[in-house]
């Protein structure tokens, strides 16, 4: 008997029983757009953190891969991806029938009863439990829960922030690691690695930054099967129609900078015909289905690759409510006003029918920042500096730390009163508040005698 046979069965075994059922429930019922998007997405998390998964399990003795060929970092390639199409496509695809924990559950059990049949390729030693219960918090639920959110089109802010984390993981980190570009460990980067972190950061911003405008303001994702349900113009789109494809070809761009290595200019190509053509093609000709004259008339004002200076004049609009019985808030407005915001109306807080306890900001659909966050919306209408500015003073952290500074200079929560007016309460009726990752979910209004922390319109952590 040939020795090698046990393991060409294990392997073959292995890619096909994930493989032949997902084809099977495919083949019997086509999945619609959001189940695709959920099976893409969910697949991804599960691929993405079932590596360093794996690496840490070599280094921790959990389990150990006796294979030859196809392997990479000692982890044969194909139960790689059997594993994230188990915990991934197929339970994306299950959910048709199973609800997340039941389905969990069962998979779990399947797992941990394989798991031993797959020797000789894979040695469990002592403690691969603990891996197997790691592998379960860290891979298999959260790619479950992003595949039901995905499927039921909830919590976009925290579907949002997943597809960037495996933007960067599989488009730019993995690729890098694979081709052993990235640093080992005490290895030195040229410039010093915080000023490269600060140069990628500034490359990664506009990105990022778009990524939550498809979610805040679009109620979508980056993903083409889990689009955005209007046309976005404000954000970076008001200044480019593909920030997102563009941060990438700048990281790699930077990465060949830091790391003194040229390999990187080979992804920034790879990213820039990829843009230019597959997604220029396909994506343009959805868009242009989806949304008509919209979609021509913004494209015929915003450039693909090369931004403007000044925000498109016909980017969504919004309105800045500034209350008149602040001195610093005044100053504020007149700095404002000064710089010519485009498509932006900058109004006395006491003319907005609720009461306002912050600087609000507020966009066509009823979607309400306050505070810090309104500002930021607010410097989007000036100028590419001033809205990379914003961008970054929005993301969450820096945010809450500036609005904890802001409060201690004065700027705290307090009830909008006209000039000269006693500021008897007014009505407040149901709004919705966007910020940081939820998109427009309805609230309730607070009572104007119990503002919180965070004014009325508090935002989402």
């Amino acid at each position: 008997m040939n020795p090698e046979l046990p393991a060409l069965l294990v392997r073959g075994a292995g890619l096909l029983t994930p493989l032949l059922p997902l084809a099977g429930l495919c083949l019997w019922r086509a999945p619609r757009p959001r189940e695709t998007a959920a099976m893409i997405v969910s697949t991804a998390w599960a691929l993405l953190t079932l590596i360093p998964l794996n690496l840490y399990a070599l280094r921790a003795g959990w389990w150990s891969f006796h294979a030859e060929g196809a392997v990479w970092a000692g982890i044969p390639v194909d139960l790689l991806l059997a594993w994230a199409l188990l915990w991934g496509a197929l339970p994306a695809v299950l959910l048709r029938f199973l609800p997340v924990p039941l389905l969990t559950a069962l998979l779990v059990w399947a797992d941990i009863i394989v798991m031993p049949l797959a020797e000789p390729v894979v040695v469990l030693h002592p403690a691969w439990l603990l891996g197997e219960f790691a592998g379960s918090a860290l891979c298999l639920i959260p790619a479950l829960l992003l595949a039901h959110w995905t499927r039921r089109g909830q919590a976009v802010g925290a579907r949002m922030w997943a597809q960037a984390v495996l933007s960067l993981g599989l488009m730019v980190v993995l690729p890098l690691a694979a081709l052993g570009i990235l640093p080992g460990e005490g290895a030195a980067v040229p410039g010093g690695t915080p000023a490269a972190l600060q140069l990628l950061a500034v490359a990664a911003l506009p990105g990022l930054a778009a990524a939550r405008e498809f979610a805040r303001v679009g109620g979508g994702t980056p993903l083409p099967y889990d689009p955005p349900r209007r046309l976005v113009t404000s954000g970076p789109y008001a200044y480019l129609s593909n920030p997102m494809q563009t941060t990438v070809v700048a990281v790699y761009l930077v990465l060949a900078a830091v790391l003194a290595d040229p390999r990187p200019l080979v992804g920034a190509a790879v990213a820039l015909a990829y843009g230019a053509g597959f997604a220029a093609w396909h994506e343009g000709g959805r868009l242009r289905e989806d949304f008509g004259p919209a979609w021509d008339r913004y494209r015929s004002g915003v450039r693909a690759w090369l931004p403007r200076w000044r925000p498109w004049p016909h980017r969504a609009a919004g309105t800045l409510y500034v209350a008149a019985d602040c001195s610093l808030c005044q100053g504020l407005r007149a700095w404002i006003e000064a710089r010519s915001p485009t498509a932006l109306e900058v109004r006395h807080a006491h003319e907005h029918p609720e009461v306002l306890y912050r600087l609000t900001y507020e966009n066509p659909e009823g979607v309400r920042w306050s505070g810090i966050a309104a500002l930021a919306r607010a410097l989007d209408h000036l100028n590419l500096g001033w809205a990379f500015t914003g961008w970054a003073l929005d993301l969450p952290g820096v945010r809450h730390v500036a609005q904890l500074a802001a409060d201690a200079f004065g700027a705290g929560p307090r009830p909008a009163r006209a000039p000269g007016g006693d500021g008897a309460p007014r009505a407040a009726g149901p709004h919705r508040s966007g910020d940081g990752g939820a998109h427009g979910s309805p609230r309730a209004a607070r009572a104007p005698g119990a503002p919180g922390p965070y004014g009325a319109s508090e935002p989402d952590p």
